[in-house]
């Protein structure tokens, strides 16, 4: 199982996936962290700007952990099998700890629209 996390700091569970371009990618075996990498996306290749299909590095994963996502990339992951968690912690190793032991508490993710507010931003519409 492989879950990501956005952490577009490089050091906090960050908001906006869609726009983030900076991933942590845990590779979990038998319920234990085995590899932790971060991945680091060309802006064409971000959820928002990639509407096709997932970055390659991102092509496999199970999970995605944020801070905030909007209403068509949460569809999206779902439509794509991936389970979007929206959470308030802030700690990407602490997230993951407490989402392997069922623990992560996950917040509203949906709806979010915020994005709807800046159509004209990035010239199309959801």
């Amino acid at each position: 199982m492989q879950i990501a996390i956005s952490s577009q700091n490089r050091k906090t569970i960050t908001s906006h996936a869609g726009k983030c371009r900076n991933f942590w990618i845990y590779d979990i075996e038998q319920g234990q962290v085995r590899d932790k990498r971060l991945v680091e996306l060309p802006i064409e290749q971000s959820f928002h700007a990639s509407h096709q299909q997932f970055a390659a590095p991102l092509a496999s994963i199970n999970v995605l952990i944020t801070g905030s996502m909007g209403n068509g990339l949460y569809l999206r992951l779902k439509n794509q099998g991936v389970l979007p968690v929206v959470t308030a912690e802030e700690n990407p190793d602490e997230a993951v700890r407490a989402f392997l032991a069922g623990a992560l508490t996950a917040l509203p993710s949906v709806p979010n629209n915020h994005c709807h507010e800046h159509e004209h931003d990035h010239g199309h519409a959801h």
